[in-house]
């Protein structure tokens, strides 16, 4: 039977965390931020089940439990320092990531946030390429494609991982000079199109009780990211996925002026070749992914 190992970067983490009895103390020591300290540590915990640090403000003290754990593990960890000074085992080396993903979603949602995978992962070189081609037209192999869904390909298995919707979203500044106090407001504002995406505006339009609505103009573009930093810049309205603009919404970049309706919208999904499956690298990947969009 194969023995249970819990993720060893957590376990790292943890126990320069409990020797030093700080995150910061232990980010420094590992060479990363203490918010990737703190995430490995709570990913043990939730490995473990049970709590492992009582956290007081800036303060981290061990659990009695977690205080016996280290010192089980921490000689561990100062036999295989030793052991590695003695052999001269050489440095690891970096892995590299292929991950194909959508223009937009890469560059509203993934790339903000690559950052603390990187963090987190030091050692792991993440190749990204955008495109916005069907997974079964893709030429080259990627470890992870994400794309809408859920769908069913055959040869790949599929995790979905953030939830979307659409709703209307436009600039402050453009609420200031000309105010939306309902649908029927739309009248004296500029909608803005997606070529790719015409049914937006008209299904949301029949949504919310008024399809026979006239714009005071419209203008159509041919990438969405494109329409979305056109609201942003206060030239009109956009059909805003929820995913997408939930960063620009915290900011204050972009305001919804209305809380529904809501257009239903196809997820994002992470696809992974089978013979990836048990990739240890695209596990931790897709994980991260996982809780990225649990917390967006």
């Amino acid at each position: 039977m194969k023995p249970v190992m819990p993720p060893l970067n957590a376990l790292r983490a943890f126990e320069a965390a409990g020797r030093l009895g700080s995150f910061k103390e232990a980010a420094t020591e590992l060479h990363v931020t203490p918010g990737a300290v703190s995430q490995q540590v709570r990913l043990l915990e939730e490995w473990l089940g049970a709590a492992l640090f009582e956290r007081h403000n800036r303060q981290v003290v061990l659990t009695p439990a977690a205080r016996v754990y280290l010192e089980e593990i921490g000689p561990l960890f100062e036999r295989i320092s030793q052991a590695s000074a003695r052999y001269g085992v050489p440095q690891a080396v970096s892995r590299t990531l292929s991950v194909s993903a959508l223009a937009t979603f890469t560059l509203r949602w993934l790339v903000p946030r690559l950052a603390r995978f990187r963090a987190e992962h030091p050692d792991v070189e993440v190749k990204l390429d955008t495109s916005n081609e069907p997974l079964e037209s893709l030429k080259a192999d990627y470890d992870v494609i994400i794309r809408g869904g859920p769908d069913t390909f055959y040869g790949y298995s599929m995790r979905p991982f953030l939830s979307d919707e659409r709703l209307p979203v436009c600039s402050p500044s453009l609420l200031q000079r000309v105010p939306l106090r309902s649908p029927d407001d739309l009248q004296h504002h500029t909608l803005l199109h997606t070529s790719s995406l015409p049914r937006l505006w008209p299904d949301w339009l029949a949504s919310a009780q008024v399809p026979a609505l006239r714009a005071a103009a419209t203008l159509t573009f041919d990438h969405f990211f494109l329409t979305l930093q056109a609201a942003i810049d206060g030239i009109g309205i956009a059909m805003g996925p929820t995913a997408l603009v939930c960063d620009d919404l915290a900011a204050g970049r972009l305001v919804a002026p209305f809380d529904g309706p809501r257009l239903p919208s196809r997820s994002y999904c992470a696809y992974v070749p089978n013979e990836k499956a048990d990739d240890e690298l695209v596990a931790l990947f897709l994980a991260w992914l996982e809780r990225e969009g649990r917390n967006a």
